[in-house]
């Protein structure tokens, strides 16, 4: 599914360590050097744009700095450098090209996955980070659709325990909190598992997830498909999908209802990295060039889309 295009990219690693696998609930990440990865995307050949510039309200424009939510745990997406500091990933870097496009600067500010929505306007003037467009979503904030992907379960390799992404009833699925799948594996148990429930255990990060799923504390991990990917592809095979890509939704970016002007400049400056083909070159960057979109959308009635 991964077309691991890297024209664009400086050939760098990144390797995920997961330690303490025997039945953990805690992972670390760590980068190494290694060949037939890459780093991410040199966003200062990006140009700010008038336009674009034009569009930014006052109170953004004035220290020159545009903040962003993101949970940094999320591989590819968004997660640490080795440093342990710097904030690195697909995400990290199209927020860091957003500001660029703006004549601004990005300020990365981590924060747990379920608190980046409700601190969009007060603590963050954006937020990025993986985040599926839904109704619930949209009734609470403004998004611009920029990215398209799904849904996807994944077990130790050769399925030891041999479960079916069909039949769940019984089965323990490892999840990120506040995802979208966590979400979907309750309604799935209330419905179909009533006489025998799906264990649903959710972790504060999806590198979590992964560990516990390796160390067999649990029979699958279901998280959006990059991440699942990625996860397959730094654990060398010890890894595989199973079933098929579910749900095919899109990503966006998150503004407060309250601020039109600064969504019209996020969905413009999206728009202008689509254009001029530099959102494919970052994501192609991250191995994710298939999952670009055409256009940045506001509120999309539809949230499912196809990509680029």
């Amino acid at each position: 599914m991964r077309l691991l295009k890297r024209a664009l990219a400086s050939l760098a690693a990144a390797t995920l360590g997961l330690v303490g696998l025997a039945g953990c609930t805690y992972a670390s990440q760590e980068l190494d050097s290694a060949p037939g990865f890459v780093q991410g995307f040199d966003v200062s050949q990006i140009l700010a744009v008038p336009e674009v510039i034009a569009l930014v309200p006052d109170h953004v424009k004035v220290d020159g700095i545009l903040t962003v939510g993101s949970e940094l745990t999320y591989p590819p997406m968004e997660f640490v450098a080795g440093d342990g500091q710097t904030a690195i990933g697909l995400d990290i870097d199209i927020a860091r090209a957003i500001a660029r496009i703006m004549g601004l600067d990005a300020e990365v500010k981590p924060a747990s996955f379920d608190s980046i929505i409700p601190g969009i306007g007060p603590k963050y003037e954006i937020g990025i980070s993986a985040f599926t467009i839904t109704p619930d979503r949209l009734a609470a904030v403004n998004m611009v659709s920029y990215f398209s992907a799904g849904s996807q379960f994944a077990v130790r390799a050769a399925n030891p325990t041999g479960i079916s992404p069909d039949m769940l009833c019984g089965t323990r699925i490892a999840v990120q909190i506040g995802t979208v799948q966590q979400d979907e594996l309750q309604l799935w148990t209330e419905s179909a598992c009533a006489e025998n429930p799906i264990t649903i255990l959710p972790y504060e990060t999806q590198a979590d997830a992964t560990a516990n799923l390796l160390g067999g504390k649990v029979d699958a991990i279901y998280a959006d498909s990059p991440i699942v990917d990625y996860a397959i592809l730094q654990t060398e095979g010890r890894l595989e999908l199973l079933g098929e890509l579910r749900d095919g939704a899109n990503y966006g970016v998150v503004v407060a209802k309250t601020d039109q002007q600064l969504t019209l400049a996020v969905q413009a400056a999206l728009q202008e990295l689509m254009d001029t083909g530099a959102l494919r070159a970052i994501s192609d960057s991250w191995g994710n060039e298939h999952g670009v979109l055409a256009e940045a959308q506001l509120n999309p009635v539809s949230i499912s889309g196809t990509a680029q």
